[in-house]
């Protein structure tokens, strides 16, 4: 009988070792370091067209190598294209992640039903009569999705050459496990040798191969840290289950942007695209309120209307508290400087709290200025007026300064139905014959004049 090889795995970062030892060298982390046996394949359980004798690659000139675009694979939902850059590229292999119940297996699934191709979904976590009833609420009617209930990849690649699908959908990378690896079921090394399998399918057959993976309650997709660099694209799905929205973000995309951002809004016959967000994460009130400001944002190339609230009271126990939620709390403490220094008020004693709504969480400085006239407007327990937004960065010295793509943010908020919108006197604006008022200013004094009565 064969001596059972066994090697030592870091559970958090996949780093091998030869023996136990306490911490991980790579990540520092403790008692992360588990024995789990291993066993090399000889050879594949499954076979593709493509898997006879090739010819060797050999270098060519740069000017020689074939650029033409390939042709992506049109999803029919917007939402998800847009994301990936324009659709899913041939042979390309994807990674969906997000908190438990957020709704990874249901916009995949939704996407099954949507596609006009033969489609194949594994789910190693539901029955096939769970996922016909969630299919039921969506789209009952497709004929070209097919239902794989099965966790080995051998019994799952025999399925797929006799199927020979156009798109595989993995739900989810953890709950498979392979017979070349003795290990359980998402372990680092039953994870690692599931991925190579499903990446030597894809590049050799040139099948897509979309893989849904569980996270860690730290955030981070569980399993080695070298699954996000084995695979082409990393999605994030997030947003709170306390709300109906989702928004889906590309963490990683080799054949597009990382910066684009799809909405989401949850029902009950599934997910619904959101083609405007700007009118959902703009709140629809009577009453004219302090401490709200209208910020023109991008997320990739899509312009986006959000409202920032905030609230300035007097700090009852002592020290003043501050927080924000969806921007960051050390952005918030330098404003707050900013203000005190440049325009006089005086919010050292004074709690602030600050929160950008509809649940996303936004990093463009552009909002800067909306977040200062919400805290000027709350503080001064005075209301803006209602068509008035914001775009631009604020500096150190209490300078406006320009931001990008600032004539796209214009017409977003003219679209809208804005009469003014503050913006830096320092960006170049060629718009000619806009029915939105362009307030421009120089430094944070002037904003003070002309927002507060």
């Amino acid at each position: 009988m064969a001596k059972v090889k066994t090697t030592f795995f870091c559970q958090n970062c996949g780093t091998q070792y030869a023996k136990w030892q306490g911490q991980c060298n790579a990540c520092k982390e403790w008692n992360t370091i588990v024995e789990e046996v291993v066993q090399k394949p000889e050879k594949s359980d499954w076979k593709t067209p493509t898997s006879s004798i090739k010819r060797a690659s050999k270098p060519l000139r740069i000017n020689e190598i074939d650029s033409s675009k390939e042709a992506r694979l049109d999803t029919l939902d917007a939402e998800f294209n847009r994301v990936l850059g324009g659709g899913i590229v041939p042979g390309s292999l994807t990674l969906l992640g997000g908190e438990p119940g957020i709704g990874k297996s249901t916009l995949l699934l939704q996407i099954s039903l949507k596609l006009p191709y033969k489609t194949l979904y594994v789910s190693g976590e539901e029955s096939q009569k769970q996922i016909k009833m969630r299919a039921e609420r969506i789209n009952p009617e497709n004929q070209s999705c097919y239902i794989l209930t099965e966790t080995k990849t051998q019994n799952i690649f025999k399925q797929i050459e006799a199927l020979e699908p156009d798109i595989v959908i993995i739900d989810s990378i953890q709950t498979l496990h392979s017979d070349y690896i003795e290990s359980s079921s998402g372990s680092i090394s039953q994870i690692k040798e599931c991925t190579t399998e499903l990446i030597k399918f894809a590049k050799e057959t040139n099948t897509p191969v979309i893989l849904i993976g569980h996270i860690t309650k730290d955030g981070n997709i569980a399993g080695p840290k070298i699954l996000e660099h084995m695979v082409d694209t990393v999605l994030q799905f997030e947003g709170d289950r306390n709300h109906v929205f989702r928004i889906l973000r590309a963490q990683k995309n080799r054949f597009g942007s990382t910066h684009e951002l799809g909405i989401y809004e949850m029902q009950g016959s599934g997910l619904r695209e959101v083609s405007n967000p700007s009118e959902i994460l703009i709140s629809k009130k009577d009453d004219e309120l302090s401490g709200n400001a209208i910020a023109a944002t991008l997320e990739g190339m899509r312009p986006l209307m959000i409202e920032v609230q905030a609230l300035v009271s007097t700090a009852v126990y002592g020290t003043p508290q501050r927080s924000a939620t969806g921007f960051n709390a050390k952005r918030l403490n330098m404003l707050l400087a900013v203000l005190e220094k440049r325009a006089g008020f005086r919010l050292g004693a004074k709690d602030v709290f600050l929160n950008i709504t509809g649940g996303i969480s936004v990093d463009d400085p552009a909002i800067d200025l909306a977040v200062v006239a919400a805290i000027l407007s709350s503080n001064e327990d005075e209301a803006l007026q209602a068509n008035f937004c914001f775009a631009a960065e604020v500096g150190l010295s209490g300078e406006i300064r320009p931001v990008q793509r600032v004539e796209q943010r214009i017409l977003e908020a003219e679209k809208l139905g804005f009469s003014t919108i503050f913006v830096s006197k320092y960006n170049k604006i060629s718009l000619k014959n806009t029915a939105i008022k362009i307030q421009l200013i120089s430094k944070i004094e002037d904003l003070v004049d002309l927002i507060i009565t």
